[in-house]
């Protein structure tokens, strides 16, 4: 009697330890997956993110140099307006000398 306690002590102990080890086995791949799902996930997101940095970049050197041109022609301009004035201002002496 002794000897079939042992024997069923040791199937089920085969037989526990067997469903113990596909069962790890199984979260082990499981685990592998979602790694490499997340690794995965991670490189996309990081390769949109550094396609939107170059295309900011881009934009802020467009409207860097869009500032540049308005600030120089605005600079042409004032000049243009003080010339203008001064022009103006010398037409009304010549104006008030002639009456």
């Amino acid at each position: 009697m002794e000897n079939v306690y042992s024997v069923l002590i040791a199937v089920v102990s085969v037989l526990g330890s067997a469903a113990a080890f596909r069962f790890y086995e199984k979260r082990a791949i499981h685990k592998e997956r979602d790694e490499d799902f997340i690794r995965h996930d991670c490189k996309d997101r990081i390769s949109k993110l550094e396609a939107l940095l170059v295309e900011s970049s881009r934009e802020k050197d467009d409207l860097r140099k869009m500032v540049l041109d308005l600030t120089k022609e605005v600079a042409a301009l004032s000049v243009k307006v003080e010339f203008l004035t001064k022009e103006n201002e010398e037409l009304h002496k010549k104006k008030r000398i002639i009456k």
